[in-house]
C-alpha cells in the first residue's frame, strides 16, 4: 500500500476526517495499519482535489504542500463577514455592485508576486495559538502580511468551467451552467473565477481584497480545488467510491502508483549497481545527468528514490523503500 487516493472532497467534511475515513476503509479492506497523510489542507467548505498518501508516498507530503493549487471560487458582492466565508457574521455591507468589465480591469492587479493578509478565521498561529481559535473568543487577531503568488486569475464563463467533468467516480461535478452575468455596465451579484496559486494562498483573502478595490465587499460563497500539484480534479474519487474499496472493490478502481506524485520530476533510470548504491543512501558518481531533481528508478521501473544530480554525483533526497 504504497500509493495514492484522490479523493474528491465533499462539502462538510474536513481533511483529518477525510484521512481518517481512509484509514478505515483500509482496515475494512484487511490491510491492518496503514500509514496515512494528507497533500494539503482544504477547509470543510471546500470542495475537490484532496491528495491522500498511504505507505512510503507519505514522504512525499511535504513537496505536496508545496506545490502550486487551483481553484474555482464565487465572490457573492455587496456582504462581507468575519470568516470571509458563506459561515461567517456579517461585518461589513455595500449597495456597489461591480460590471464584468471592471472586474476584468482590476484582476491584473491580483496576478503575479502579491502580499495578502490572511483571514483572522486560519489556521496560522498567533502567539503560540490558532489564529481562529483566538478569533471564535472574540479577539482582535492582527495577521500579518504574507508573500504569494497568483499565477494566473481569470472569471470563469461557466461554473466549474476548467474544473468541471467527471471524476474517477464516474459523476458529474460542478458541470451545471451558471454564466457569469456579461451585459456592459451592468451589476454583477457574483463572479465565478479560477485561479492557479502558489501554497500559502487564501482564496478568501484573494475574494476579500478583489472586492474592495472594486470599490464594494465580498465573501466567498464556493470554493473548489480543482488541482493540487500533479493531481487533478479527473483523478478524483467520491467517499462512495473509497467506501466500495472496504466492500470488495479492485485497488485499480481506487489508488494512483507513488510515482504518480512525481510526475513533474525527471525520471533517471539507474543501472544496477547506481540502483543498489542509492538503495543504500550513498552517493553515485560518474552519472551524465543535467543538474537538477530526479526520481530515480532501477530496471523494473520501481522508484527507489528522490535523488539531486550535481556534477555529474547523485545524491539521495528522500528514500522510498519498495
Amino acid at each position: 500500500m504504497n500509493g495514492w487516493i484522490i479523493l474528491d472532497k465533499p462539502l462538510g467534511l474536513g481533511s483529518t476526517q477525510a484521512v481518517g475515513a481512509v484509514k478505515r476503509v483500509c482496515r475494512e479492506a484487511g490491510l491492518g495499519k496503514v500509514k496515512v497523510g494528507h497533500g494539503g489542507t482544504l477547509d470543510p467548505l471546500a470542495t475537490g482535489v484532496l491528495p491522500i498518501a498511504l505507505g512510503e508516498a507519505t514522504k512525499l507530503c511535504g513537496r505536496m504542500l508545496d506545490a502550486s493549487k487551483v481553484y474555482d471560487f464565487t465572490i457573492r458582492f455587496g456582504v462581507q463577514t468575519d470568516g470571509l466565508d458563506a459561515e461567517g457574521a456579517v461585518v461589513a455591507t455595500s449597495a456597489v455592485r461591480p460590471a464584468l468589465a471592471a472586474v476584468e480591469a482590476v484582476l491584473p492587479r491580483f496576478t503575479g508576486p502579491i502580499e495578502q493578509v490572511p483571514p483572522a478565521f486560519s489556521a496560522i498561529k498567533v502567539g503560540g495559538e490558532r489564529a481562529y481559535d483566538r478569533a471564535r473568543k472574540g479577539e482582535a487577531v492582527e495577521m500579518r502580511p504574507r508573500a504569494v503568488t497568483i499565477h494566473s486569475l481569470s472569471p470563469l464563463p461557466f461554473r466549474g468551467g476548467a474544473g468541471g467533468g467527471v471524476s474517477r467516480s464516474g459523476a458529474a461535478y460542478d458541470a451545471k451552467p451558471h454564466p457569469n452575468p456579461s451585459p456592459e455596465g451592468e451589476g454583477l451579484e457574483e463572479i465565478t473565477l479560477t485561479a492557479h496559486v502558489s501554497k500559502g494562498t487564501y482564496i478568501r483573502s484573494l475574494a476579500r481584497d478583489i472586492a474592495l478595490a472594486l470599490g464594494t465587499v465580498g465573501h466567498v460563497t464556493m470554493l473548489r480545488r480543482t488541482k493540487a500539484g500533479p493531481f487533478t480534479a479527473q483523478q478524483a474519487i467520491s467517499l462512495d467510491k473509497l467506501s466500495a474499496f472496504g466492500q470488495g472493490a479492485a485497488q485499480s478502481e481506487i489508488f494512483l502508483p507513488l510515482e504518480a506524485g512525481l510526475v513533474d520530476i525527471p525520471a533517471l533510470d539507474l543501472s544496477p549497481e547506481a540502483a543498489g548504491a542509492i538503495r543504500q543512501g550513498r552517493v553515485w558518481t560518474g552519472v551524465s545527468a543535467d543538474d537538477g531533481l530526479y526520481w530515480g528508478r532501477d530496471g523494473d521501473n520501481r522508484p527507489i528514490a528522490l535523488i539531486e544530480a550535481l556534477a555529474g554525483t547523485l545524491k539521495v533526497v528522500r528514500g522510498f523503500n519498495l
